[in-house]
């Protein structure tokens, strides 16, 4: 009995000082070592990473020099959710829990990842920039009214429309001329080479192809119809017909509206296509490629009018008789 004492007790010290050795190598892991990173390092951590993931990363590029302590510090102080995405910097020589501190606060970011949804104006875009801490809301929304861009030989009346909808990385400190040019040098890079060309065919300038492109983008909801309701707006403008298009009125209220009142499409402005023939001055959206290609390829059709019919879907009519049938049917 006094030998199984001796060996529990052994290999209760043992226990004890097999703790005490993990405490240390992690204290000295996590808040003494400052080996890493050897030199200032930037690394991105791409959106929807995992903690494990971020950790790899932070590894790979010497940030830190433990990839399990790191973790095993996060998990005890409860801090292994809530990492900021984006691009951070890091100086030389710190501790784990100065690498850990940086991403929870964002202390070290210098670039934020930045989603434009197809389909948001301008004025929503310079919203978002301002929500990830990239500059003054206001002050976009006055840059991307003001400053212009030249497609296809003409020049724009603002960048409404050619603001390319995609995930960026954009730095903190970033100008509204920096992303401007960023934004709409991916738009230019995704706009089909022979734009231009297939925009005179169809009558229109590269810049009155990208508004029709933002109707689209408002008004369609499956790319098997952005086609033919390009079609339809062709087909109207040939004959001079007013598009009627009900996105075009609430671009040009102040607030937004799911539902347009008989006041509503009798207000005065260039962009109320009930009482002005034509397009609106400017593209009421910042259209993605399927729009754009839509605009630039529209199904050749005698379709008149189109109806939202549920279910992602619209029907299309020759004639006014036809499409008072397709109401009749889709929205009673």
């Amino acid at each position: 009995m006094r030998a199984l004492l001796r060996w529990i007790g052994v290999l209760f010290l043992c226990g004890i000082v097999a703790v005490g050795l993990a405490v240390g190598w992690l204290a000295n892991a996590a808040y003494r070592d400052r080996s890493y990173p050897s030199v200032q390092t930037r690394v991105v951590i791409p959106r929807g990473s995992t903690f494990s993931e971020v950790a790899r990363e932070l590894a790979r590029a010497g940030v830190i020099g433990n990839v399990v302590s790191f973790r095993l510090l996060a998990r005890l102080r409860g801090e292994e959710t809530g990492v900021h995405a984006g691009e951070y910097r890091f100086d030389p020589h710190l501790t784990q829990s100065d690498v850990l501190e940086s991403l929870q606060t964002g202390g070290a970011q210098v670039a934020a990842w930045v989603t434009i949804p197809e389909g948001f104006t301008a004025r929503e875009i310079a919203a978002r920039l301002g929500e990830a801490g990239i500059g003054s809301p206001d002050a976009y929304a006055r840059a991307f009214a003001r400053d212009t861009v030249v497609a296809g030989g003409r020049r724009t009346n603002s960048l409404e429309g050619f603001l390319f909808p995609s995930t960026y990385l954009i730095a903190l400190g970033a100008t509204p001329e920096q992303v401007e040019s960023e934004l709409t040098g991916e738009f230019f890079a995704k706009l089909p080479h022979d734009a231009a060309a297939r925009a005179r065919r169809l009558g229109v300038t590269v810049p009155q192809a990208v508004t029709v492109a933002s109707l689209i983008e408002r008004e369609a909801k499956a790319d098997a119809d952005r086609p033919l309701i390009a079609g339809v707006i062709y087909n109207r403008l040939r004959v001079r017909m007013p598009l009627e298009v009900d996105a075009t009125i609430e671009y040009a209220l102040p607030e937004h509206k799911s539902e347009l009142s008989f006041a509503d499409l009798r207000i005065d402005s260039p962009y109320n296509t009930y009482t002005h023939d034509g397009l609106p001055p400017t593209p009421i959206a910042n259209p993605g490629l399927p729009s754009l290609e839509a605009a630039l390829s529209p199904s050749k059709t005698d379709f008149l009018y189109y109806v939202y019919c549920g279910n992602g879907r619209h029907a299309f009519a020759k004639t006014l008789s036809e499409h008072q049938a397709n109401v009749a049917r889709c929205l009673h």
